[in-house]
């Protein structure tokens, strides 16, 4: 028994079987060199905002969902530019940070924010797979329903 489990054993704590995140991402990534961290992505169609407004009053999960997906798209793309145009430099989609303009009652942030997790997975399989959080916000800019930051490692 390593030290770690006998603090636990002392502490009388039982861990239980680690399980699997509840949407499309992973519960943990271990983090090294070449880290490329996007910053929050709008969802653009050229010079404007596809959408706007606010998850729970004037937007809906399905089309925060598919916000959420287009916001991915220009962090793709954020990528692709770290690259020198080269995806398969991505060794790993390690983080999703996704803020979600809300009302006060909205509870579905995971729903809207599987519109990225979703889009990472099927682009780069494995390497899609990766940790997020979601976060609620009462304002945005551009009032923009989701932004979205994407962390990932590259090869040297």
């Amino acid at each position: 028994m390593n030290k770690i489990e006998k603090r636990l054993q002392e502490l009388n704590i039982v861990l239980p079987e680690a399980k699997p995140g509840v949407g499309a991402y992973k519960s943990w990534a271990i983090f090294s060199d070449n880290i490329v961290c996007t910053s929050g992505q709008l969802p653009w169609e050229g010079d404007k905002l596809v959408y706007t407004g606010t998850l729970g009053k004037d937007v809906d999960i399905k089309t925060g969902y598919d916000c959420a997906r287009l916001c991915t798209i220009h962090a793709i793309a954020q990528l692709k530019e770290a690259t020198n145009g080269d995806l398969t430099k991505v060794k790993q989609i390690i983080r999703v940070e996704g803020n979600v303009q809300t009302a006060p009652d909205f509870y579905n942030h995971a729903e809207v924010l599987n519109g990225a997790s979703e889009l990472l997975n099927e682009v780069f399989g494995d390497i899609g797979i990766h940790t997020r959080t979601a976060q609620g916000m009462s304002s945005s800019p551009l009032n923009s329903p989701t932004l979205i930051y994407l962390f990932a490692e590259i090869e040297k």
